[in-house]
């Protein structure tokens, strides 16, 4: 294939911290913050859509998720103790071993591979959920990115997106505020040129058999130092979609 999603900047930016993943004081601090607000979504729409048992330990037994862009693996490793096979991709190599080591050391079988969506896709691969996660504005090739997410979800399947909405308030708070006044992430971490709105998300995923069934922005409380979802997608936000059984 000579058309790629992969922008070799973007992984090298990320494969340089790639040590740092599982540091909840590091570099990827604002992550570990997120991560709980984003699990509770996906775990609750899953329950919901594939009928699933919200008291059991383990109740997305037998379900398969790919987890998009995966890093070191901090929504592929809590989605395996709840009993879905997963299978997490990153186009950096450095993040699968840093992803591989942890999962190890965690006593977790996790399918972690160096390779992209769109190879994925010419080998014939389907999943019941794809998650693409805060990845989306680091990618080349937007449409490709997304189609090729898109083909990877199963009949009945879901698919999570989850990015910044290209507004003034997301690059006050998301660039200015986060990057440089706050110092949560490194400056140039994120190009708000390259944000996509919800319209443009939802067009992508309409185009490629997907139909939206439920969008929620995400907003930080700095009082109870959390983040929750919110009606204000002006930042961030995270849209569901299922391709139809």
């Amino acid at each position: 294939m000579t058309a790629t999603t992969v922008n070799d900047a973007e992984i090298a930016k990320f494969a340089a911290m790639a040590e740092q993943w599982w540091d909840p004081k590091g570099k990827f601090k604002p992550l570990h913050k997120f991560n709980p607000v984003r699990m509770a979504y996906i775990r609750d729409h899953l329950v919901s859509h594939f009928g699933r048992d919200a008291q059991s330990i383990r109740p997305f037994e037998g379900l398969r998720i790919l987890d998009v862009g995966c890093g070191g693996g901090l929504l592929c490793e809590p989605l395996t103790r709840l009993g879905a096979s997963v299978t997490g991709i990153d186009a950096a190599e450095r993040n699968i071993a840093i992803a591989r080591i942890h999962a190890e050391q965690s006593g977790l079988a996790i399918d972690y591979r160096a390779t992209t969506s769109e190879a994925l896709v010419a080998a014939g691969e389907r999943f019941d959920v794809v998650l693409n996660m805060e990845v989306v504005e680091h990618v080349d090739n937007v449409p490709l990115y997304m189609k090729s997410c898109a083909d990877l979800v199963a009949p009945g399947g879901l698919m999570f997106t989850a990015t910044l909405n290209r507004t003034a308030r997301s690059w006050a708070l998301a660039i200015i505020g986060a990057e440089y006044v706050l110092r949560w992430l490194p400056r140039g971490t994120h190009d708000w040129k390259k944000f996509l709105t919800p319209e443009e998300i939802n067009a992508q995923l309409r185009r490629n058999g997907l139909k939206v069934i439920d969008q929620t922005g995400v907003t930080f409380n700095p009082l109870a130092d959390e983040w929750r979802t919110s009606p204000d997608m002006a930042v961030n936000y995270m849209v569901l979609a299922t391709r139809p059984a």
